[in-house]
């Protein structure tokens, strides 16, 4: 069913509804409800049908600059893709449906927006809607400096090469010179958690984060026992500690896992249509207690924003929040011998979860670099770092306060000073986690991580899991 046809059978029925009411009605006021009605009835197909004109429009002649690319062997892909194309349009964003073989050189010069949703079949292969495209593309390198990107890779951890071609294409958009707007998804046989995530980041992306979840978390109740703000007197947004336990006592999951937040408006009743909302988890099962970094989000009216207003602000100390533990194994702790920590702002959080599941497996060999605006105000978990350094859990620290000196310092600056010493820990066998904002240290790390690694290297460690991100 088109946008146009839904919308027509939508507002047909309320105006059914409406004459229904206007029946008890007197005359007079049955007349001017019905006249109403039918005017915001005609407006609404109007409207309804301009919008999905405008998409037709666009999608006919190409000139959309936001494409949704498919490749699918089973067609759960393209059903995706509709439900995909469904959230850009209430987004308002003009978009095109292709398969991966009906893009060409050209096309992906002019776009500006490509999400990708596609599927790997058999060992790592492409379905055959992405032959060509692999054929044809994969093996040049383009110039595509201008592209934007995202990836939602679809399935079965039964198979040995996992989303073996999803990997590839991102691999591929890497070294074409595009930027990732969100890092890879992986959809094992179609988990609902994964593709919330997906969700979730389509409202990120196209600014429309209002849209009810696809398949609503199945939410548990926890307390909030606790919240601290971090950093008071700064000059960046309050940042706060949070912490929450299990109603029913039980919980378990792995550092790098996500909790996904049922939020409230404030003084309304429950709302079951409100999107949830993701924040890294900051501790380890075995504490005892689930902790988070919130940043508490300000929008341009003032207002607060949907999860972090309900977190920071308005749920009562001992009040019941409903929350999911989202497995991520994307962003687990690898199993090596040394690990990176590379993180700023609230990204912390995650690190954290990774630092004290290692400190409880007695492993030490760990380096954290850590960036965020002051120190006087800005260094989350200040005691805890400190202590873990002088006892030797972090044989290295590199702190990055951008604002204690004339000249910006950030996280990549570190990094760069700090060649050698990396190239060594990861011939060591090392692995590196990155965890924070993804436009600026996300993008900039890892083109400081390609410089000293270079990209055959740094492919090797993406591929068997040593180099792992968590941005957003």
């Amino acid at each position: 069913m088109t946008a146009s046809r839904l919308h027509h059978l939508s507002a047909s029925l309320a105006l059914s509804s409406v004459a229904a009411m206007a029946y008890h009605l007197p005359g007079w006021a049955s007349a001017s409800l019905v006249g109403s009605s039918y005017l915001s009835y005609c407006a609404a197909v109007w409207r309804a049908h301009r919008s999905a004109q405008q998409q037709a429009d666009a999608a006919a002649s190409g000139d959309a600059d936001t494409i949704i690319a498919i490749a699918s062997q089973t067609g759960f892909a393209a059903t995706l893709a509709e439900k995909t194309s469904a959230l850009l349009q209430e987004a308002g964003i003009a978009h095109q449906c292709v398969t991966l073989n009906q893009l060409n050189a050209e096309r992906l010069a002019s776009v500006r927006r490509l999400l990708c949703i596609v599927s790997t079949t058999g060992e790592g292969d492409a379905p055959d809607n992405a032959s060509r495209f692999c054929r044809d593309l994969l093996p040049q390198r383009l110039a595509l400096q201008d592209l934007s990107f995202a990836v939602l890779a679809l399935g079965d951890r039964h198979y040995q090469q996992f989303c073996a071609f999803g990997h590839q294409l991102a691999h591929w958009l890497d070294h074409c010179g595009a930027h990732r707007l969100s890092d890879l998804i992986e959809v094992d046989n179609g988990d609902e958690a994964a593709l919330r995530h997906w969700q979730q980041e389509l409202g990120r992306i196209s600014g429309y984060t209002l849209s009810a979840d696809w398949s609503a978390p199945d939410y548990t109740d926890w307390l909030l026992k606790g919240r601290r703000l971090l950093n008071p007197g700064s000059v960046g947004a309050p940042a706060y500690h949070l912490i929450l336990q299990p109603a029913d006592g039980t919980a378990d999951w792995q550092a790098g896992d996500i909790a996904e937040i049922r939020p409230q408006r404030p003084g309304q009743p429950e709302d079951q249509t409100l999107p949830h909302r993701e924040y890294s988890v900051s501790s380890v099962a075995a504490d005892g207690q689930l902790e988070l970094l919130v940043r508490q989000l300000r929008k341009d009216d003032g207002s607060l924003g949907l999860g972090s207003g309900w977190l920071t602000e308005y749920a009562a100390i001992g009040q019941t929040i409903g929350l999911r533990i989202r497995r991520n194994p994307q962003f687990h702790t690898p199993d090596c011998k040394g690990l990176i920590l590379i993180g700023n702002g609230s990204g912390l959080a995650g690190l954290r979860s990774h630092l004290k599941q290692r400190e409880r497996d007695g492993r030490h060999q760990n380096w954290l670099i850590f960036g965020e605006r002051q120190r006087a105000t800005d260094f989350f978990h200040q005691d805890e770092i400190l202590h873990w350094q002088d006892n030797g859990h972090l044989q290295r620290l590199d702190l990055c306060f951008s604002r204690d000196q004339e000249a910006r310092r950030y996280v990549q600056h570190a990094l760069a000073e700090q060649a050698g010493q990396l190239r060594e820990w990861i011939s060591d066998g090392a692995a590196i986690l990155v965890c924070g904002s993804l436009q600026g240290m996300g993008e900039d790390v890892h083109q400081t991580l390609l410089s000293i690694l270079g990209e055959a290297l740094l492919d090797e460690l993406s591929d068997t899991g040593r180099y792992r991100r968590d941005v957003y």
